[in-house]
């Protein structure tokens, strides 16, 4: 197979740095890319036409308690109203292949609106959204009157609520389900995520460029932290660094909670930007991103704390590099999402072996229990040995949501379309403690003794590289043009 061709947007604009900022701060703006209200109407539209007949019940965020963490709204009931204010409510009534639909508001209170501002009113909801509004305590008796008649109930999961738990959910969509359950026994409630999950998989012209905003404000705010690194910063302080960077550019807030890791820290997948100093002889690892008009980007870089790379940290950065650009010749409209997995793989592992990490490719070792998941654990329990430094899925979409839908993942038959915009992102870990908790194994002893001098060599080093792209009709086009390769990420450090 022919490898895609892949644009790299980053020669071009590196040389026109000046002019790019110039030009983001002119178009972003409240109007660039916005999604207009015929484009809210074709996805409830597009819905009903897969749903048939039903009514479809869909809760918006709360706003929060004692004012933290700030309000957001999920990412479902966004895509379907466009509507921005909390504690709100969408029925969608499909008949036929057809819809109708109304929002349901919280009314409005004089001694709120003292603290926290007007808020929309049925008559402005009208006119801004397009959709027929009441308030939400009209809410049951309005669905109560629908089910009346015969219709089936679907809900809309809101995973992403504060309340939702996978064991017993308190969210707005569970308790009201389980209150209509509650008088009418027998009453099925069927989720739409996934025919939503479709609809959403499907990026229109707005939305990939409301991405692309969102990449670019993104890509400046790396490199001010790229610029800003140095032994004794502290984590929390590069993290202040670039939020007030997106914000300059006019981004609302970030995609997502920021990851910024020094040294031992840089380790660990999902750690929360904290107080910890930056050291000389480290690298920080930055997966920190800004949230658009509703649609959030997903870049990570790796850069060393002084202005070049160590020889270890080289080798492990141009590893993952070259993973990540092994994926990228894969990926073309049709592929299946397993072949760039393999192709990315194939070069972690090989290159964890030339490191000495893991004995060989092949090699396995006795994992404590949860550890290695069922897809990699072989039927006599053991795991491969290069799931000790590489330990998470290298793909996923961008949108409304930092992990949104994409054809390759999430639906049916998971091969890569054109439109779906997604991030790759190979990593290695080396944590210092790697070998802690393991069970003592004749296996597992052999590993220890094999590999410990590699161990401590490269130890607390966490690299993951991660890009945005767009597959077009012109190819795999990567969004994302944050200096990655190392000579440029050290001329940058190198400017005053």
């Amino acid at each position: 197979m022919a490898p895609a061709h892949v644009k790299d947007r980053g020669a071009s604009m590196r040389s026109c740095r000046a002019l790019l900022v110039v030009f983001l701060l002119a178009s972003v703006s409240p109007l660039a890319g916005q999604i207009t209200l015929g484009e809210y109407a074709a996805r409830r539209d597009a819905l009903a036409s897969r749903l048939g007949d039903g009514v479809v019940v869909a809760f918006g965020g709360r706003a929060p308690v004692r004012h933290w963490p700030p309000f957001y709204q999920l990412p479902a009931f966004r895509y379907l109203t466009g509507f921005l204010e909390s504690d709100a409510a969408f029925v969608m009534v499909a008949r036929g292949g057809n819809e109708t639909s109304t929002l349901f508001l919280a009314r409005p209170d004089a001694r709120t609106a003292l603290y926290n501002g007007e808020r929309a009113t049925t008559e402005s909801v009208r006119e801004s959204t397009g959709l027929s509004a009441r308030y939400t305590d009209e809410l049951p008796a309005f669905v109560d009157g629908l089910l009346a008649a015969g219709l089936p109930l679907y809900s809309v999961g809101d995973f992403q609520s504060n309340e939702f738990s996978a064991a017993d959910s308190l969210t707005p969509g569970r308790l009201f389900a389980r209150r209509v359950q509650a008088g009418r026994p027998g009453l099925r409630v069927q989720e739409v995520n996934g025919l939503i999950d479709q609809l959403r998989a499907n990026k229109s012209e707005a939305e990939v460029s409301l991405l692309r905003t969102a990449v670019e404000i993104s890509s400046r705010a790396h490199e001010a932290a790229m610029r800003a690194i140095r032994p004794g910063i502290r984590e929390s302080e590069i993290q202040a660094v670039m939020e007030a960077e997106y914000r300059r550019l006019g981004a609302d807030s970030p995609g997502y909670s920021s990851i910024i890791g020094s040294g031992t820290n840089s380790t660990i997948l999902h750690y929360p930007a904290g107080t910890r100093q930056a050291r000389s002889g480290e690298v920080v690892l930055m997966d920190v991103s800004a949230y658009y008009d509703g649609y959030t980007a997903d870049i990570t870089r790796t850069v060393p704390v002084d202005p070049t790379f160590s020889p270890e940290q080289r080798e492990v950065y141009e590893i993952v590099l070259e993973a990540q650009k092994a994926a990228e010749a894969q990926i073309e409209p049709g592929v299946s999402d397993g072949v760039p997995a393999q192709a990315a793989n194939v070069v972690i592992w090989a290159g964890l072996e030339r490191l000495g990490l893991i004995e060989s490719v092949d090699a396995t070792f006795d994992p404590p229990p949860g550890l290695c998941p069922g897809s990699w654990s072989n039927p006599d329990g053991s795991c491969p040995q290069w799931y000790l430094y590489s330990y998470h899925g290298f793909f996923h979409g961008i949108g409304l949501d930092v992990h949104d839908p994409t054809h390759f993942g999430d639906v049916p038959p998971y091969r890569y379309q054109m439109g779906d915009v997604f991030t790759i992102e190979p990593g290695i870990y080396v944590r210092e403690n790697v070998f802690d908790g393991l069970p003592d194994t004749d296996r597992n002893r052999r590993l220890i003794a094999r590999t410990r001098e590699a161990t401590l060599e490269y130890r607390n080093l966490g690299v993951r590289i991660e890009d945005n792209y767009v597959l077009t009709s012109e190819g795999l086009v990567r969004l994302s043009d944050a200096p990655r390769e190392i000579a440029d990420i050290e001329a940058l450090r190198a400017r005053p």
